[in-house]
């Protein structure tokens, strides 16, 4: 059997479009250009580029489209039919640069940037608001992308480069991030108000043991939090709900379907009491965390440096 000996690489048919647009992209200004003044030397003098460029550029176009574009009289140029077709996607493409380019020039503006921000959902009600209201009393016009999840989601968002910082809990620990330390939150030991504890103030954790738990699902900062405590407590913690949401669980130990350690709410909710735990010492470190060696724009800079000069009065009193 004869095997016919290919002359070159044979590009698969991505590698072909991929190929053809680092082609075809340096010259679409230019043929933009040549079709706008119908004349070579004209639109080279407005382009500012010299004519044998701009002139060789062009048949190196219709070379590698395989397409006649210009009809040439002297340095005159006019639109072939399949010019014209051409020239309208070339059109479309290059005004969607241009708003491109635009866009991220105003996301980087210092005066009115944006800044991707991430935080848990137990800060969105009081505490972001807060931070956001007291920053825009000096950057009025400096906008916000607000994104609430869990800490581990927040912190992979980070990473992928969809925010450019977030406030979560526990205070990450991890190479590719700096995190620093912002406040600490107390937690309390929530039960119905027609508990056996609720008459009380204060609650050593190990007085639960025996209790029911609804808490955030695995993966949650607090669910961890929640765990370790317990730990520290001397029992491992009966868990009868999950959800992701701290006002749902205290709905659900107002329903009386446990007990559940959380931060305190922004507004009292009725059906539940709130318990200082005595011991052990129940609270989470709130921190603010961004990529390590992630170029910053000045607005995500200003914001950041407003976060830290936070440190210690970050959480409403």
């Amino acid at each position: 059997m004869v095997h016919e000996r290919s002359s070159g690489p044979r590009l698969s048919p991505s590698s072909y479009e991929e190929d053809i647009t680092l082609e075809l992209a340096p010259r679409l200004a230019y043929f933009a250009g040549v079709a706008r003044h119908e004349h070579v030397t004209r639109a080279a003098q407005d382009m500012g580029v010299p004519q044998s460029t701009l002139s060789r550029a062009m048949v190196r176009l219709e070379a590698d489209l395989g397409v006649t574009l210009f009809a040439r009289k002297g340095r005159t140029v006019s639109l072939t039919p399949a010019g014209r077709t051409f020239l309208a996607s070339v059109e479309r493409a290059l005004a969607e640069v241009e708003r491109a380019a635009e866009s991220v020039r105003a996301d980087t503006d210092p005066r009115s940037g944006k800044v991707a921000f991430g935080f848990l959902h137990t800060m969105g009600s009081e505490t972001v608001p807060g931070l956001i209201r007291a920053f825009r009393a000096d950057h009025p016009r400096i906008r916000f992308t607000l994104v609430q999840n869990y800490g581990e989601a927040m912190l992979e968002r980070l990473r992928a480069g969809e925010l450019d910082l977030c406030l979560t809990s526990p205070v990450p620990d991890a190479p590719d991030l700096v995190a620093r330390r912002l406040d600490e939150q107390r937690l309390r030991l929530v039960v119905p108000d027609d508990h056996r504890l609720a008459g009380r103030k204060r609650v050593r954790l190990a007085e639960a043991a025996d209790e029911s738990f609804v808490t955030l699902e695995p993966g949650y900062g607090l669910r961890r939090i929640t765990d370790d405590l317990c730990a520290e407590a001397g029992f491992a913690p009966r868990v009868a709900f999950e959800g992701e949401e701290a006002e749902t669980l205290r709905g659900l130990v107002a329903a009386g379907l446990g007990v559940a350690l959380l931060p305190p709410p922004a507004v009292a909710r009725p059906g539940v009491v709130e318990l200082t735990v005595t011991a052990p010492r129940a609270a989470r470190e709130i921190g603010v965390a961004w990529l390590d060696g992630h170029p910053e724009t000045p607005p995500v800079a200003e914001f950041k440096r407003f976060l830290l000069s936070r440190r210690g009065r970050l959480l409403p009193q």
